[in-house]
């Protein structure tokens, strides 16, 4: 069986997770680094003369496993992994100390 491409996986994914509210001033971008294996969501703008900057969501890919360093999501990227087909012991919720991990359905590390 063919393994399947957690890099197009994770880009097809955060994609969903993209929207501009212009006529709030504010914008969701994607940084793909498709060469060092790093997948971000950032939101930034202005509203109401404040500056929004923030890492809504940050995913690696290190050594055949997809690390989440950063989940702003309701729904989870890990579920949204798991959804797609990704099984669970390939998922390592990073954002979570290395003590936690043991206490999740997901890898350690």
């Amino acid at each position: 069986m063919e393994r399947v491409n957690y890099s197009e996986i994770i880009q097809e994914i955060l994609k969903r997770h993209s929207y501009n509210d212009l006529d709030n001033g504010t914008e969701v971008q994607l940084i793909f680094d498709k060469e060092n294996h790093h997948y971000q969501v950032i939101h930034l703008g202005w509203q109401e003369q404040r500056r929004v900057y923030g890492c809504i969501v940050h995913v690696d890919l290190k050594n055949e496993k997809i690390w989440i360093q950063r989940d702003g999501t309701e729904i989870g990227i890990a579920n949204e992994l798991v959804a797609a087909g990704v099984p669970k012991h390939d998922i390592v919720l990073g954002f979570q100390a290395p003590y936690k991990r043991k206490f999740t359905d997901f890898a350690f590390g």
